[in-house]
């Protein structure tokens, strides 16, 4: 929380958009999914641990900045961020 408090928001959409389409249906921010990423590493836990995390842990929600009553998204989200940023060569995006 302290973190986004005073550095704000850590990973811009626009730093991994070249991995997805401009069209089709909203998805969860790219910067945001790359934190999740950065959370899960932290906390050494599975997709799945990490997506219900983020619905059911206030700690994640605040770091976020997602609302109270979020429902979160499915696993499968992160398996496909990782995939695409991979395949794109972005990975060290987050790094930088």
């Amino acid at each position: 929380m302290r973190v986004r408090d005073e550095l704000g928001e850590l990973f811009a959409d626009a730093e991994f958009a070249a991995a997805f389409a401009a069209e089709g249906k909203p998805g969860w921010s790219l910067g945001r999914l790359a934190l999740i990423k950065v959370l899960q590493r932290v906390k050494n836990v599975t997709d799945r641990q990490a997506a219900e995390t983020v619905r059911a842990e206030l700690s994640w929600k605040d770091t976020l900045g997602l609302a109270l009553d979020d429902l979160g998204f499915d696993a499968s989200v992160l398996s496909e961020f990782r995939t695409r940023v991979l395949a794109h060569g972005l990975e060290e995006r987050a790094l930088d």
